[in-house]
């Protein structure tokens, strides 16, 4: 099966800053895929290069098989919601929805229509006047009733109450689900993408840190709670991804390594958060990146 998104040593670089750097990694087609990181990490920049907004520095980024953007059939394979789900203030939802069916030879008017009736909008009304959740899946539905085979969401639940957030993801999952969709969809709502993804992308620093299946990222991380010590008392083969201490205790976020006999050593499961922001953290205390979990 073609990669959804295969880079390979992409970076992006403005003046003298460089907001992406030797991006190597694949992104199978067919999941729902979590881009995390902190404000400045380069997601926006990896995902405006995948949809061909933005030309790469070094290095190259092909979708589904092609250049990004390098032709009109390349781009209806893609739908994109950029970060302030844009729409047109003074355009009505029926508007759109008309608008919509002009560029995109693919379009599904039935499947936006019957979006539109699912989430209680009236086509006389006016984007401007629409909430932000409203604002949101009306631009959700103008992406997905293209029916790409990869839909680029980029924070598009940010600024959104729980309940729109929730109702949001309610109808991407759906729609997913319906439509065999790759996803890609950056956030900092961790708690929001543990309910969608099954792919997770951490990308702190303009590098990526760390790439893959999340049930198999779970699985092969622990936290490992003992006596105060340094690192060289764990099993052979661990990787230490974050370590803290106090006067009598250590604790360690691990990678890899044998099962823990001593039974000094507690070992604790952890969950998506706690992942994600112990790869930050050791990100942010010049951790050298990791290779993407094949």
């Amino acid at each position: 099966m073609t990669a959804a998104v295969e880079a390979r040593g992409l970076g992006k670089q403005y003046g003298r800053r460089w907001a992406l750097t030797d991006c190597t990694l694949t992104i199978p087609a067919g999941h729902v895929v979590g881009l995390v990181g902190p404000n400045g990490a380069g997601k926006t920049t990896l995902l405006n290069l995948a949809t061909g907004m933005l030309e790469p520095t070094t290095g190259t980024v092909e979708v589904l098989g092609g250049r990004p953007a390098g032709s009109p059939q390349q781009l209806a394979r893609v739908g994109y919601v950029a970060q302030d789900t844009p729409t047109y203030s003074g355009l009505s939802v029926a508007d759109h929805l008309r608008f919509g069916a002009h560029m995109n030879p693919g379009w599904d008017a039935k499947l936006a229509q019957g979006r539109i009736e699912q989430l209680g909008l009236d086509p006389a009304q006016k984007a401007g006047k629409l909430s932000g959740g409203q604002r949101a899946q009306l631009a959700l539905t103008l992406a997905i009733a293209k029916r790409p085979k990869l839909l680029i969401l980029d924070e598009p639940i940010a600024s959104l109450d729980p309940l729109a957030r929730r109702e949001f993801l309610q109808i991407l999952m759906e729609s997913t689900a319906d439509q065999e969709l790759s996803v890609i969809m950056s956030s900092h709502l961790v708690a929001d993408l543990e309910r969608v993804t099954d792919y997770l992308i951490v990308l702190v620093g303009s590098r990526v840190q760390v790439a893959g299946e999340t049930e198999d990222l779970l699985a092969s991380h622990r936290l490992l709670t003992g006596p105060r010590s340094d690192a060289s008392a764990l099993p052979a083969g661990v990787q230490v991804i974050t370590e803290s201490h106090t006067g009598r205790q250590s604790t360690f976020l691990v990678r890899g390594g044998a099962p823990i006999t001593d039974p000094a050593w507690m070992a604790g499961s952890i969950d998506l958060e706690d992942l994600v922001l112990a790869y930050m953290g050791g990100a942010s205390s010049a951790r050298p990146a990791l290779e993407e979990t094949r």
